[in-house]
């Protein structure tokens, strides 16, 4: 059964993004908007006596209509054979050998920091976004077979949020829409960020559903690219994630890490760090706490854990 779905989502990835992808916005934006409104005008109907019954039954079925084309769509594919098991070794991230990652992270960030563009505050700036997606694009076709023998999309339907302007208070980067196929990102968001959360969110349209194996396909994507830009929105969230992972156990490192940042480097984690300082709120909890319901129930480890990303990534360089 898990086959079949996965066939079926090839089959209405590209009917949908044959539908949508030459719109200039988010037509799967512009849907939830309209859900949005219909569950409103029954929600308002609940008050009315005469209007209460026929409102909850209008609900219950907009609901479960709206569930189920979701578990058609792409629920079935939290139940997809994990990538951990498609690679040769399997064994427990080691802190060791994720120190030993960092550094070396560090370095081929410092390297590739000094190539890219920076705006007149010295931060970080894309200097073509559309060379990133078509590279996106490329480099999904260059997935290790062992890893992945999904086809790649060919088409580009990555297009900013319609809700950048809620996005920035609630944590969230982007999002794939499978009702639409289209991947969206939050434009507003650093530059270091986008890059990366692009090739993320285009990982979910390859069918990789797993949040932490779209990380892991994503770096796959910007590591080895050519694209400056990428390449360095990669590396620099590939050691972010490593510093996180260690720093339970060896906060000094990371400290000494941290020090060892270029000062175009340091711009940049300043940059990030104001954002989402200035951003953060009652939202931010509400939809971090409702996203880890969301990863937990649909077969992974929740929204605050980069466990299994260290996992595979750590079984991949062996």
């Amino acid at each position: 059964m898990i086959s079949f779905f996965e066939h079926f989502f090839e089959v209405q990835k590209r009917v949908h993004q044959m539908l949508f992808s030459w719109l200039p916005f988010s037509m799967g934006d512009v849907l939830y908007i309209l859900l949005g409104i219909f569950l409103f005008f029954y929600l308002i109907s609940l008050f009315k006596k005469n209007k209460r019954n026929n409102a909850i039954i209008k609900i219950m079925i907009i609901i479960n209509s709206f569930y189920f084309v979701y578990q058609i769509f792409w629920g079935m594919l939290y139940f997809q054979t994990p990538i951990i098991k498609k690679l040769s070794t399997q064994n427990e991230p080691e802190i060791s050998k994720a120190k030993e990652l960092a550094l070396r992270y560090l370095e081929k960030c410092k390297a590739t920091r000094a190539k890219v563009h920076e705006d007149s505050k010295g931060v970080f700036m894309i200097s073509n976004l559309k060379a990133v997606q078509h590279e996106i694009l490329h480099q999904q076709s260059q997935l290790p077979p062992y890893i992945s023998d999904k086809k790649a999309t060919e088409v580009s339907s990555i297009k900013p949020s319609l809700f950048k302007n809620v996005m920035n208070f609630t944590g969230i980067l982007g999002y794939y829409n499978p009702f639409t196929a289209e991947a969206q990102y939050n434009s507003e968001l650093p530059a270091s960020f986008i890059p990366f959360t692009t090739a993320h969110e285009s990982s979910h349209q390859l069918g990789f559903a797993r949040e932490q194996e779209a990380n892991f396909v994503g770096y796959l994507i910007g590591i080895n690219s050519s694209n400056t830009d990428l390449r360095y929105s990669t590396e620099f969230f590939t050691l972010k994630s490593l510093l996180r992972f260690i720093v339970e156990e060896d906060p000094e490192f990371v400290k000494s890490v941290l020090s060892h940042y270029s000062p175009a480097m340091k711009r940049d984690r300043a940059y990030e760090k104001k954002f989402v300082m200035d951003h953060q709120g009652w939202l931010d909890d509400f939809f971090g706490f409702t996203n880890n319901l969301f990863l937990k129930s649909n077969q992974q480890e929740g929204a605050v854990t980069y466990s299994y990303f260290i996992d595979l990534l750590l079984n991949y360089e062996k």
